[in-house]
């Protein structure tokens, strides 16, 4: 498989290194401690096309390929996974949702908004007893006249405080359990929409994360997205987008732990000797790179395939597993290698082993991905 990068790609990577490098590491420790995104960081990311990077061109958005989208999540998350993670859900399971099974009406109301960032898009399928279990909903959207009317909670909805719109899962014929769930489009502000406050997470903290709940909202009709009971079909039709933005948000992750790993290696002294002389970390710095660059393939392989024709779930799930794992691994070995600094703030590494802890849990646990990987394996 030919990974050469066209033009495009390298162009829109670099333009995602520069904004990554220039304007997101400078700060990256600041939103981390204040564990907030603020509004003029989100403009300014709307006005460098990140928040359009899948939506079409007619909708005024990039239409870009997986991996030109794999490869500027990938740079952004080297600086900012917070960051990179809104732009992913916002790309990857809104503009996407929207795309695939909008109908026009709705496709011409909110793809232009959420091409340009003028409104950012959130997602919501977990609930506080429905995580990887996700045909287990209990919040119900029942159907009454031209309106749904929804009752229950949602859990870890990523983006929800600024938020626009939200995707949102729930029951429509609850007799019918997974097969009685819908997918809508629900608008903030809605009567009977109420924000929780902020989950305080151990990592990727300048992301807003939050429960939200509905006591009576009424939603249109005409906001159901897909048909009525097409729901958990939707789910599982957008999680390889969602698992493509994770697994480049890991190799991100893991490449921006390696490269204070390599650097500080070099600098410290111990016994009379920079640490990079040492054979036990020169081998954990050679296992570091190679598992970098084992995931960062099939991260890319994953994106190039999903561009084309069929199912890819396994090679979409196989390249997140590894990726997180990775990810987690190497953010740990970096903190081994800086010893106590790396148990501490001064030292960006800190923060990376924080960020890279849940890129193993969200859009599917890794037991989660061994599951579709396996069943492929064993099918027919």
């Amino acid at each position: 498989m030919d990974f050469s990068l066209s033009e495009d790609q390298i162009l829109m990577r670099d333009t995602a290194r520069e904004f990554a490098v220039k304007r997101l590491a400078p700060m990256a420790e600041e939103l981390d401690a204040r564990e907030e995104m603020p509004a003029e960081l989100l403009k300014e990311t709307a006005e460098l096309g990140f928040f359009g990077l899948l939506a079409p061109e007619e909708y005024g958005g990039l239409a870009s390929d997986m991996l030109s989208y794999a490869l500027c999540i990938e740079e952004i998350s080297r600086a900012c996974a917070g960051l990179a993670i809104t732009i992913s859900i916002h790309n990857s399971l809104v503009i996407k949702a929207i795309e695939m099974y909008g109908t026009r009406e709705q496709k011409d109301e909110y793809l232009p908004k959420l091409a340009t960032g003028e409104i950012i898009g959130a997602y919501s399928l977990s609930e506080p007893d429905s995580g990887t279990d996700a045909g287990s909903l209990t919040c119900q959207a029942i159907g009454r006249g031209d309106e749904y009317v929804f009752n229950g909670a949602k859990s870890w909805v990523s983006s929800a405080a600024y938020a626009g719109i939200i995707v949102v899962f729930a029951l429509t014929n609850p007799e019918k359990g997974p097969k009685g769930v819908s997918a809508f489009i629900v608008q903030q502000g809605t009567d009977g929409l109420n924000l929780g406050a902020p989950e305080k997470k151990m990592g990727i903290k300048c992301s807003d994360t939050r429960e939200i709940s509905f006591m009576d909202a009424r939603v249109p009709r005409a906001n159901l997205l897909g048909d009525e009971d097409e729901g958990f079909k939707i789910a599982l039709a957008l999680l390889d987008n969602g698992r493509i933005g994770v697994g480049a948000q890991a190799l991100g992750i893991a490449q921006a732990a390696f490269d204070e790993a390599l650097k500080y290696s070099k600098e410290r002294k111990q016994f009379g000797k920079t640490l990079s002389e040492f054979q036990a970390i020169q081998f954990k710095l050679a296992d570091m790179a190679t598992r970098i660059d084992a995931a960062r393939l099939m991260v890319y392989r994953a994106a190039v395939l999903k561009n084309a024709e069929g199912l890819h779930s396994r090679e979409v799930s196989m390249a997140k597993l590894v990726a997180s794992e990775t990810a987690n691994f190497v953010a740990n070995e970096a903190v081994q290698i800086h010893g106590g600094y790396g148990y501490v703030k001064e030292y960006p590494v800190e923060r990376y082993f924080r960020d890279a802890r849940v890129t193993e849990i969200y859009e599917g646990t890794s037991e989660a991905q061994r599951i579709v990987i396996s069943r492929d394996l064993l099918k027919g």
